[in-house]
């Protein structure tokens, strides 16, 4: 069991522990990186509530679980967790395992604030149980096809993978750009290799290819060829899903893995407590924190608060979702019943498209926001 130990010289908090859940991919097929600067976020602030006093006096406890991608271990670790008697579920990254988690936690009658994930059917049915904060995917990825649109792009291929989640994007693309005159043409990456793909996409006449597939691989390698085929030299390569986001890209692909746009939830500019949060993520991380890490924190902060107004029990913990007002690292955090979404929707996250600053690709620069 993972726990964050209060900070010594802390004994405002005693008592037994009140304890929340927190799902995470730590070890692959996981997108590790993504996991850990998720669990940095949550780690601190929880660490930070406990420096405050914790819970009415009792300190805060995170119990993590690995879901390296897997849905079936994720909704296990949901089982496991809600017969541990935690108060409340968080986190998750990927897409398709928080979709299984969420539905083990409404059936279990677990709350479940989902940090991250963005598949906009994040439940079969409308639950009370589940809250999130992440933007649902139809959101971010419209504003994504407002900037390829804006970028002068209409004919876009799109090198996609099987699964729920990239199948949902792509669609989300077609519907959204047919009417405004573009065309989505789709590359199956299950039966191409990078090569071969390179070979449709002369063909396709395409003016941007979007990378609807995982990382590390077939992202890397996909971007490498299309780099160094000349007929392909005019090429936007674009990654809604924000595979660029973190430093592995930049070390995988150098001078290669810069301008390629992809999305990130954060504001312009970052309220005094996003600096401070920002600062104190840099010195855990060592390295800039993504917007991934700031989710966490924010998850934590919107928990801590609900269980210091309602108290642990799980019942009321999800009656409490619409009534939540907290100021979080990217803006106040409201949660209301959105249209097509079928959970407890912080509307909206701030959405920018970014992307590695060709000249220093350490840095990012902001191309459009929605």
């Amino acid at each position: 069991m993972h726990t964050r130990p209060t900070s010594p010289g802390v004994e405002r908090t005693g008592g037994t522990s009140v304890r929340i859940g927190a799902l995470v991919p730590l070890t692959r097929p996981g997108w590790v990186e993504a996991g850990q600067h998720l669990l940095a976020g949550l780690e601190l602030a929880v660490r930070e509530v406990n420096d405050a006093g914790g819970i009415v006096g009792r300190p805060l406890e995170l119990v993590v679980r690995d879901t390296a991608a897997d849905p079936q271990r994720a909704a296990a670790h949901v089982e496991e967790l809600a017969h541990l008697g935690v108060a409340a579920l968080a986190g998750e990254y990927h897409s398709v395992v928080a979709r299984a988690a969420a539905a083990r936690a409404d059936a279990v009658g677990l709350p479940f604030l989902c940090s991250s994930a963005v598949l906009d059917a994040l439940t079969e049915q409308p639950t009370d149980w589940v809250a999130r904060l992440a933007p649902a995917q139809s959101r971010g990825w419209q504003i994504y096809a407002d900037f390829l649109l804006s970028a002068g792009h209409s004919r876009i291929a799109v090198a996609a993978q099987p699964s729920v989640y990239w199948a949902s994007g792509a669609r989300i693309l077609r519907d959204y750009l047919a009417p405004r005159g573009g065309t989505v043409i789709e590359l199956d990456m299950h039966a191409l290799d990078p090569t071969a793909m390179c070979d449709e996409l002369v063909d396709t006449r395409a003016t941007a290819l979007l990378l609807l597939v995982g990382h590390p691989e077939p992202a890397v390698s996909i971007v490498k060829s299309v780099r160094h085929d000349q007929r392909l030299a005019e090429i936007m390569i674009g990654a809604p899903a924000g595979q660029p986001e973190f430093a592995a890209w930049a070390t995988l692909l150098g001078d290669d893995g810069a301008a390629i746009p992809f999305l990130r939830y954060l504001p312009e500019r970052l309220s005094p407590l996003g600096a401070r949060v920002e600062t104190a993520l840099r010195e855990r991380l060592a390295e800039a924190p993504s917007f991934v890490a700031f989710e966490g924190y924010d998850t934590v902060t919107v928990l801590a608060e609900v269980l210091r107004s309602h108290g642990a029990d799980r019942a009321r913990i999800a009656e409490s979702w619409p009534r939540v007002a907290v100021e979080g690292t990217r803006g106040q955090i409201r949660f209301s019943r959105t249209p097509g979404i079928s959970v407890w929707q912080w509307a909206w996250a701030p959405i920018q498209v970014v992307d590695r600053d060709p000249a220093e690709p350490d840095r990012f620069r902001v191309l459009h926001s929605g």
